[in-house]
Formats: structure tokens, sequence, C-alpha cells
């Protein structure tokens, strides 16, 4: 790998027929692209922005930036909340906004999709031909992030996570090359990784995924009052066993402070993907008084496009874990949650934050379901029993609040996390990499086995390591220590 160029980013792509797909900073695009991701964290300032619209055209800057030692990221929709996973200070970000394509395939029903692609497109599309896939449930989050972190779906009790359902990846290759992975071919150590593998193997250029019919589905929001968090709770802890008989009910319990309302309130999710309006497995979550039902029957499309937990333009903080399915720690967890409210509003006393802490069902039968379409690499597979995946979240306005509200939020994972190490089996290993932090290890948490896999794979397809050194954003594999 050469030596880190002294020359300017934009200008080793001077001889190359790329010039009207680079923005500097002066130009009003490169400021709109910087305003449009997800997390404040992510507004650091490369030196250019490069946007390719073929995979050839990625192969060649990949070659450019490596022949030239210069760093770079690389953004799908660019929706991880913490700074440098998707783009870089000083650097050259590879924008794949224009990789962005939904082609449904009339004869094998597959559909390939561009990495740019955002979920919502991929749904408006598909709902034309009277198909889905499982993917991303909220529709402005990117394609390739969300797949290559695995991918929690509105339909994971019955056909796994979301990276279970590709069938195969088009992939830029650190020396250039472009090849195409699937689960019989060559590459297929390649195409396991890549499933929950994230960034670490090469840029992504195409998923090929599986579809199926879906046309109505039933669902949406229930809010209720603070004083139901108990019961809410105790509901949630009885809904999760029977995941694997109601595979189509989905439930996701968040205790929320809305900065709109200046309180905290229970907000229930409930997605029933058979299009069954008031499923039995919802009889305990549906007896809670609620003050606002807005559950109806939809479509996948509309629900996605209505599901945004977390407004753009802040800083985005979160701490996931997985966890027991016990109300105990679901309790302390709450009590946590509303301890934290009480001193963002010392801090922010006009109110204008979000917190939530949430909790999602990750039964052992999504393991199982994954493991039916061949596996992936996060270690899902051998999970000894039902867990919850616990999320922590908070939102704030401004820098200086953020330096307030992270520490706040670190002390309060961990918290949770050592009271649900002191019940036996309370914390289980799995972290999800999609909602984890920066100073958490996801791709360790797959295990030793896995973790050994992903570097054997790396060291293959990228003996130079520049998905490593190069590409510095993002979980990396060198980096995670058992």
């Amino acid at each position: 790998m050469a030596n880190k160029t002294t020359k300017n980013p934009a200008e080793i792509f001077s001889e190359l027929s790329l010039q009207n797909q680079i923005l500097l900073p002066s130009d009003d695009e490169y400021k709109e692209r910087q305003e449009s991701f997800w997390s404040l964290y992510s507004q650091i300032e490369p030196a250019c922005i490069v946007r390719p619209t073929t995979a050839n055209e990625v192969s060649t800057i990949v070659k450019t930036l490596v022949a030239s030692g210069q760093k770079f990221a690389v953004r799908s929709g660019g929706h991880t909340q913490w700074a440098g996973a998707n783009n870089i200070q000083d650097g050259v970000t590879i924008d794949l906004q224009f990789l962005n394509w939904t082609k449904f395939d009339e004869k094998t029903r597959n559909v390939d999709i561009g990495p740019g692609a955002r979920w919502k497109d991929v749904y408006t599309e598909l709902e034309k031909h009277g198909r889905v896939v499982a993917g991303g449930r909220n529709g402005k989050v990117g394609v390739g992030g969300l797949l290559l972190g695995g991918g929690m779906t509105f339909f994971t009790g019955s056909r796994g996570l979301a990276c279970d359902n590709i069938i195969s990846f088009e992939v830029v290759l650190a020396d250039g090359s472009i090849v195409t992975a699937d689960a019989t071919n060559s590459q297929k150590d390649l195409f396991m990784a890549l499933k929950g593998g994230s960034g670490n193997f090469g840029i992504v250029t195409n998923f090929k995924m599986l579809t199926f019919v879906c046309e109505k589905i039933w669902g949406g929001f229930r809010i209720l009052s603070k004083e139901y968090i108990g019961d809410a709770l105790q509901a949630f802890e009885d809904f999760t066993p029977h995941v694997p008989e109601e595979v189509d009910s989905n439930i996701l319990l968040f205790i929320a402070y809305m900065g709109k309302l200046k309180d905290v309130v229970v907000i229930e999710a409930l997605i029933q993907v058979g299009a069954v309006e008031n499923a039995p497995a919802y009889n305990k979550m549906v007896s809670i008084p609620a003050v606002m039902d807005m559950c109806k029957m939809t479509t996948v499309r509309e629900l996605v496009s209505e599901y945004d937990p977390v407004p753009n333009g802040y800083y985005n903080c979160f701490y996931t874990l997985t966890i027991k399915n016990d109300v105990r720690i679901f309790n302390k967890a709450a009590d946590l949650h509303n301890q934290v409210v009480e001193d963002l509003k010392a801090l922010i006393p006009e109110g204008n934050f979000l917190t939530e802490c949430l909790f999602q069902p990750f039964s052992k039968c999504i393991g199982k379901r994954s493991a039916e379409r061949g596996g992936n690499i996060m270690g899902v597979t051998g999970q000894p029993e039902d867990g919850v995946l616990w999320v922590a979240i908070i939102v704030i306005k401004t820098a200086e609040q953020e330096k307030a509200a992270y520490p706040m939020l670190q002390k309060w994972g961990e918290s949770v996390r050592d009271f649900a190490s002191s019940i036996e089996n309370g914390l289980l290993p799995w972290v999800y990499m999609n909602y984890a932090d920066k100073s958490q290890q996801p791709l360790a948490s797959y295990g030793a086995e896995n973790v050994n896999k992903m570097k054997d794979v790396a060291a293959k397809y990228d003996p130079e390591e520049v998905f490593q050194k190069l590409c510095p954003g993002g979980f990396k594999i060198s980096d995670s220590t058992l």
C-alpha cells in the first residue's frame, strides 16, 4: 500500500472522468450532502465527496485512493449515529447516493437493490409488483448499512435477519476487482462474512434479495400514560416467549421522553404482518388504556414512512445490550431512564431533547430462521435462550449539551449492564451492530470462531488492510478483541 499522498485529495481524481461527480467544500451540493446526515456527529468535513454511479466507477475510485494512500470513508444512507463511521475529516467520502435502484425480476421474483437506496423507495417499487423484502423498518434508512450490520425487520421471526434474505453481494474489493459473492461460488466465505461483518471486506455495490407477497399488514402506535410503565413492561415480558408461535406479531416497546409533550410516555409499536387485527398475541398490550391508538390496516410502505423514532439534525447517542427476558431488568432500565430525563431537564430546562428506553424481543427462534437460510457471521444461531434487544437513546441539539449527555448515556448503559449481570443469565453476549455505541465491540460479540473467520476473510480479500487502515470508519475486525 502506497504512502500517504501529499496532494489535495480532490487532485488525485483530476485525470479521471469523474470531475462532475466530485463535490468540494465550496459547492452548495457539498453542504446539502453534509446536512443530509441523520446524526450531527457525522457532519465532520471531508476534503471532497465523490459520487460514483456504477460499480466500475467505485472500482476506479478505490484503485486511485489506494495508489495514492488516501484515507476515505464510505457512505450509504448516512444513518450511523457516531462520528467517523460514514464520513471522514479531511479525507475522501465515497457517497453511494447514486447507486440507488430497485430492480425487480418478474421471472425469478428476486430484486437487485443498490446500497444508496432508501427502504421507503425499495418498498414503493416492490409494492407495484405485490411484493416486499425483509428489510428496514424506518423508510429513511439506507440499504447498505442496515444489511451489512444484520438488519432487524418486521419479518425477523419468520425469515431471520435482513441479511439472511440476501442471495448475493456484488463487491468492489481492495484491489479494485469486482466480484459477486453468493453461497455456492468461490467467494462463499466472503458471502458469509458480509452477512453482519459490515464494511471490513470491500464496498458492496448491489444486493440481490428474496422477495415475497405481503399486501397488507395491521399495525401502528399506541401511546400510554407513564403510569402504565410497569403494566406495559410486564405485558412485554409475557409476550416474548410466544414469538416462535406468533412469528407474524411484532412489538417494539418504548419508554420515551417527548420534547413536544414535556413528559415521559409509553409507546407500543404493534406490527402484525399477517394482517390480523388485534391478534391474540397482543391481548395484554391492548388491554392497557391508551391515550392515543393509531393502529390500522396498512402496508409495509406506508408504515415505514410513518416510523421515524429519532429525528434528523440532532446528536443521536445510542447504547445497546442483549438482555434476558426478565421484567426486573426492564424495570431497572426504565427507572434509570426516568432519572436521566430529570438530569437532562436540569441541563436543558426548555426540554428540547428526546430519550428512548427501547425493548424488542430477540427470540432464539431468530437464530433458527437464520440457520435455515444458510446462517450468517453474527453468532445468533447459538443463542441459548430468548433475549431482548435493549437500546438507550439520548437525542440532543447542541455540541455543548452533548458533552454532558453522552456520559449520562454511558452511565445508564453500564448500570443496566451491571444490573443484568447480577441476575443469572441476565446479560447475553450478543451486541447488535446497528444500535451499538462506538465504545462497544459488536464484532467481538459474535464469538471467537466467527471473529477468526472474519479475520481470515479480511486477510484473503484485503491483504494490504485497505479497509482496516485507509478506510478507518465503522467497526473494524482488526480492532475486535475477545
